[in-house]
């Protein structure tokens, strides 16, 4: 397979695997989508860890195989790859992409599915695909101007240029650099963490933001106003607030 879901102690972990750059063919990005809706469905998921192994995470779609296909197969195409990404994009748990080596074309695209990137200090990440003539189509004109704003998103993209880790850091395009060999043991264990948290709260708390951001701040609000009491029903709250009167704050265990 080239992707597989390994999960051990609460933490998915979808791991792309078509050495020797993950290039993300048709076969790659279909079992994407199915692991993100695996992933998104098992209870004993979660949070989520998007890893492409120690050397590269991913270098941009398959370019053979694309060139081979013209404007109708691609129109079918394009909404099929758009879905693998969303998929990630809306997996209803914490996720972290491990970014190590290349992060590039549809790579950088599966990055700003996570909610927080975690980058080796050796990364290099891009939107290239207007050196071929083309623009990003799986997400990148959208994902990547909501995250670091659209002049510098116009940038990457209009001159497809790759950025290192250090700059990626400072525009925002990635939230923490790291050693190389750290990069998949400090993305588990932000996983970890969160996924000891209360599983209803956190899904709450990731809808509310995402969906906020798409609508103008009154919808927002009710979005978050109704999470918000709606989580008054869940075991979890009970529990945090019950841990925190009789021992005081974050020594809560949630189920």
């Amino acid at each position: 397979m080239t992707v597989n879901l390994e999960v051990a102690d609460g933490v998915g972990t979808i791991r792309l695997d078509r050495p020797p750059m993950n290039a993300l063919d048709i076969a790659t990005q279909d079992r994407l989508r199915e692991l993100a809706e695996e992933a998104s469905r098992r209870d004993d998921v979660r949070a989520v860890v998007v890893w492409g192994g120690e050397k590269v995470f991913a270098a941009g779609a398959d370019i053979k195989e694309m060139q081979a296909m013209d404007h109708a197969a691609m129109i079918v195409r394009s909404k099929v790859l758009q879905d693998a990404f969303t998929a990630v994009a809306r997996i209803p748990k914490p996720v972290v992409a491990a970014i190590t080596g290349y992060a590039l074309g549809g790579g950088c695209e599966l990055a700003l599915c996570a909610d927080f990137r975690i980058a080796a200090d050796n990364a290099k990440l891009g939107q290239p695909e207007i050196l071929l003539g083309l623009i990003p189509g799986a997400g990148g004109t959208q994902r990547l101007s909501r995250l670091v704003g659209p002049s510098k998103a116009k940038d990457l993209i209009f001159t497809g240029r790759q950025v290192k880790a250090d700059e990626a850091l400072t525009i925002g395009l990635v939230d923490r650099v790291v050693p190389a060999a750290e990069v998949y043991e400090q993305a588990h264990a932000w996983a970890a963490r969160l996924a000891a948290g209360p599983a209803l709260a956190l899904r709450a708390a990731k809808e509310s933001v995402d969906a906020g951001l798409e609508t103008d701040i009154d919808t927002g609000l009710t979005i978050e106003r109704n999470w918000f009491a709606g989580l008054f029903a869940t075991e979890d709250r009970e529990t945090g607030m019950r841990s925190f009167v009789e021992e005081g704050p974050g020594k809560a265990k949630f189920r």
